[in-house]
C-alpha cells in the first residue's frame, strides 16, 4: 500500500531540507574543526532529527539534502559523513513510529550516527586516531543537537503543530 504524503508534510520536508542545505554555508561561525576530517557544525543535525519524526520520506530526504549541502560547501569526505543523517533519520523514524519516547529515539540513533561517520573517516584515512576523534566528536555533537531538537519539538507541540504526531503504519 502506498502512503500519500500530505502537502503540509511535503512543505515541512522542503523547509527542513533547505535548512539542512543552508547550515554548512551560513553557520560557519559555529563550526569546530579538527583536521583533517572532523568538523562539527552546531545545529546541523537538527533538521534531520526533526524530519525523522515526520516519516521515512522526510527522514531520508532531509538527510540526503544535508549530505548534498555538506558535499558542496565542505567537500566529499564531510559530505560522505553527512550521509549518516539519512541513516540515523530512518532508524529514528522507525523507533518513533514504534512508540518510543523522543529522548530514547535520540539515544538509539546516536550509535548509528557516530559509527557510520567513524567508518567513513576510517575508509578515507585508515587512521585509528582520526576515526576515534570522529566517533567521540560525533557522539558529543549528536547529543548537543538532540537537546536542541528536543527543545524545539517541545515548543512546537505546545503551539499545536501536528508535524510530529505518530502516524499509523
Amino acid at each position: 500500500m502506498r502512503r500519500r504524503i500530505a502537502i503540509g508534510d511535503l512543505t515541512a520536508t522542503g523547509i527542513l531540507t533547505a535548512l539542512a542545505l543552508m547550515i554548512p554555508l551560513v553557520f560557519t561561525f559555529m563550526r569546530v574543526t579538527i583536521p583533517p576530517f572532523f568538523t562539527a557544525t552546531l545545529m546541523s543535525h537538527v533538521p534531520s532529527m526533526l524530519a525523522m519524526l515526520m516519516g521515512p520520506f522526510a527522514a531520508v530526504g532531509v538527510g540526503l539534502g544535508s549530505a548534498l549541502g555538506f558535499t558542496i560547501f565542505t567537500g566529499p569526505v564531510i559530505g560522505a559523513r553527512a550521509l549518516s543523517h539519512a541513516v540515523f533519520g530512518w532508524v529514528g523514524n522507525w523507533a518513533w513510529q514504534r512508540g518510543m519516547p523522543l529522548w530514547l529515539v535520540m539515544v538509539i540513533t546516536l550509535p548509528f550516527h557516530a559509527l557510520f561517520e567513524m567508518g567513513v573517516v576510517w575508509m578515507f584515512s585508515a587512521n585509528v586516531q582520526n576515526a576515534l576523534i570522529t566517533l567521540v566528536g560525533t557522539a558529543a555533537h549528536h547529543t548537543v543537537d538532540a537537546a536542541v531538537a528536543l527543545a524545539i519539538v517541545a515548543a512546537l507541540q505546545r503551539t499545536g503543530v501536528r508535524w510530529f504526531e505518530r502516524t499509523a503504519h
